[in-house]
């Protein structure tokens, strides 16, 4: 009864309360629509990084820091104060007393999560553990699936792989050089004598109704396959004696291709601007993407395009590929393709970069900035230290060249007066293989159009004139070296001969009509020429130890390449793929010519877009190239026993046909006199007993007749 009287009372209270708010509630009814966050139905943004260190509790604390302050710099966490979640989750196990050494982690985006993928994959945590990543909802898929034994599949059959060098092999000693003309593609044969012949055309593919190739094709560094390009589906690999198929990799749109030098990795660029994955690298071996990359680099200022992507770099020996950013240069390490040390190198400015051809060696320049001068800097990789400097001034610009051996650079450097109205040149010239890494500077008064070094040797040349539109320039040709001769010591005494390292000038051929400079790879010969629509198209084929000059044209000229032996140098009229009608499309063609300037062959196409000569690996050294030269006179004989039994296989081949026909005639011939000895019994008795062979039947007269051609009378006294 107690407690009923209480409850009455609680009741009249509340009831004398609801009297005095009367008239201040709606009568309206109550519908509340709290603002709840979006509900997120999927974990796309959720990741589990696996291969953490298993610590105990009083290190807890600690790992998580370290993991919550390496996950903060890829993305935002899904932090919530509310709920005490961090975005972060360390499971802890109080049986064990330890972690299970792995954790979760939730970012505010998929697209950071995604992001988060690929930089923590393979990171290195520590000297002992290598991050593993891997997204919440294939982690979620795995619940799914039945434990079973685990039964070993059976290995693939082993299929051999075509022989990539199988044309190194040709008893010959050929070059190969492939052609894009119409929408032809084909291999052709070249002995530096004969015409091209054709090795392959895509004869196979066309049977099937399809294009060997659509767009333009690439060989590999070392000539040890050949890449079409198919823009609607990517690239494709052939290789081996019959040209079989041996790769496949998809990059719709594909514009372009680039090998790393040994062969081991596979760039390809799309050229857009909107495709996260524009640029895509390859593993040529197993066919695996390794990473892809946007056109431009984060905060590259491109300008709206006016400014073309920078390139990939590969060094030569494929352990990284460089790219520059904005004030660094971006170095990633093969085969993990992760930031060298994790962080790019620091480059101000920086305007351009180049890989040494045969060291892991970077050059770059940067324009002056504020109280800085311009600079070029040599920097050793990896350990990202400063070989060499040299600060420049009053620079408008600089263009690197390299010698194909990495021995030397040549830096050439437009340089403008305080007023700016005038520009002078300069070149700088880096010599890497001596201590200290010493620069030479050369003054030059006039400006330099081109600058090309002898290829693995020590020479180089410049094309320079007063007035840079000049008609008629100069070349003049250099030697790192300079030969001298002293007096030997000791009682023999007679001349030694030496090579200083020393700036040289050879000589100077004035009043020259070219643009550009193309040097055999066998060195010795340089060609120059004269290229582009404005310009003569001539030739000239200059041999700098003899100084023979031979003089050719090649009408509207726009490309020489030499072939890898610097037998043959191709000379070519082609334009681009696409892009509509090419108004000198009539001297479309490339002529073949020797290193001496002596013209091979002439082939035209109305649309003719490329030639690109096989490359071939120097396995030489110096040394043994000298000595093949010294010995060379031991090898004529040979030779010349070889090029005659091609000849004769060639004229063989080539009267072929008329040594059929004739052999036709002789053994009708045989035919019918084996038919009229047959019937010549029953013709005798037709005749009366008379035989048209028999001697007998004729009578022999012999006629002597004399015929005086001139007469000459003189007297003697």
């Amino acid at each position: 009864s107690t407690f009923y009287n209480i409850k009455m009372a609680n009741i009249d209270d509340l009831e004398a309360e609801a009297a005095e708010l009367d008239g201040y509630f709606s009568d309206s009814p109550l519908e509340p629509k709290p603002n709840y966050p979006p509900l997120r139905d999927t974990f796309e943004s959720a990741l589990i990084i696996t291969n953490l260190p298993e610590v105990n509790e009083a290190k807890l604390d600690k790992l998580t820091k370290v993991v919550m302050k390496l996950v903060s710099r890829i993305g935002t966490l899904a932090a919530n104060p509310d709920t005490g979640f961090t975005g972060l989750h360390m499971p802890y196990s109080k049986e064990t007393g330890s972690t299970h050494g792995f954790c979760f982690v939730e970012f505010l985006t998929p697209e950071e999560a995604k992001n988060a993928v690929d930089v923590l994959q393979g990171y290195k945590f520590d000297k002992n553990h290598a991050l593993s990543v891997i997204p919440y909802i294939h982690a979620v898929r795995l619940k799914g699936v039945e434990s079973s034994e685990f039964t070993e599949p059976e290995p693939a059959p082993f299929v051999e792989k075509p022989n990539a060098t199988a044309w190194l092999g040709d008893p010959n000693q050929r070059d190969e050089f492939v052609i894009r003309h119409g929408r032809e593609t084909a291999v052709m044969w070249s002995d530096g004598k004969n015409d091209p012949l054709v090795d392959y055309d895509g004869s196979r593919e066309k049977e099937a109704g399809v294009a060997w190739c659509e767009y333009y094709c690439h060989w590999s560094p070392k000539g040890s396959c050949l890449a079409t390009l198919v823009p609607s589906k990517g690239v494709i690999l052939w290789s081996g004696e019959k040209y079989e198929k041996t790769g496949r990799f998809p990059a719709p749109g594909v514009e372009f291709v680039v090998f790393s030098p040994q062969e081991n990795y596979l760039l390809t660029n799309n050229n857009r601007r909107d495709d996260p994955q524009a640029i895509k690298v390859f593993s040529i071996q197993t066919g695996k993407l390794m990473r892809a990359f946007p056109l431009y680099p984060a905060n590259f200022d491109s300008k709206e395009g006016t400014i073309p992507p920078p390139p990939f770099q590969w060094s030569h020996d494929d352990a990284y590929l460089a790219r520059m950013g904005k004030d660094l240069i971006s170095i990633f390490e093969t085969p993990s393709m992760k930031l060298l040390d994790r962080r790019s190198l620091s480059a101000d400015g920086i305007h351009e970069f180049q890989w040494s051809p045969k060291g892991n060696v970077l050059a770059y320049w940067a324009p002056e900035f504020k109280n800085s001068p311009a600079h070029v800097d040599l920097i050793e990789v990896p350990s990202r230290k400063q070989l060499r400097q040299k600060n420049l001034f009053n620079v408008s610009r600089c263009s690197m060249v390299w010698q194909s051996a990495g021995d030397y650079l040549g830096v050439k450097v437009t340089r403008h007066t305080k007023s700016k109205k005038t520009l002078y040149n300069n070149i700088e010239l880096f010599r890497l293989n001596e201590p200290g890494v010493p620069v030479e500077m050369l003054d030059v008064k006039d400006a330099v159009m081109a600058m090309s070094f002898e290829p693995r040797g020590h020479r180089f040349a410049m094309i320079h004139a007063e007035n840079p539109s000049s008609t008629k320039v100069d070349v003049t040709f250099y030697s790192m070296k300079k030969r001298v001769e002293t007096n030997a010591k000791g009682k023999k005494g007679g001349k030694v001969v030496q090579d200083l390292s020393e700036l040289n000038k050879l000589e100077t051929l004035e009043g020259k009509q070219c643009n550009s400079l193309f040097w055999s790879p066998a060195g010795q010969t340089i060609v120059l020429g004269s290229l582009g629509e404005s310009s003569s198209g001539t030739l000239e084929f200059y041999d700098v130890d003899s100084k023979s000059l031979v003089i050719k044209e090649h009408y509207r000229c726009n490309q020489v390449v030499w072939d890898p032996s610097g037998r043959t140098v191709a000379t070519l009229v082609s334009q681009p793929i696409g892009g509509g009608h090419f108004k000198f499309a009539m001297d479309n063609g490339y002529i073949l010519w020797s290193f001496q300037g002596k013209q091979l062959y002439q082939q035209s196409h109305e649309t003719f877009y490329q030639l690109q000569w096989r490359p071939r690996e120097h396995l030489l050294s110096k040394t043994e190239v000298s000595k093949v030269r010294k010995n060379l006179k031991k090898y004529e004989k040979q030779f010349d026993a070889q090029d005659k039994e091609r000849q004769r296989a060639l004229k063989l081949e080539e009267t072929k046909g008329k040594r059929s026909q004739r052999k036709k005639y002789r053994d009708l011939v045989s035919r019918l006199r084996a038919i009229r000895n047959r019937e010549k019994e029953e013709l005798v008795v037709l005749l009366g007993g008379y035989d048209d062979d028999d001697e007998k039947n004729y009578k022999t007269v012999q006629t002597t007749i004399e015929t005086i051609v001139s007469t000459k009378e003189e007297t003697v006294q």
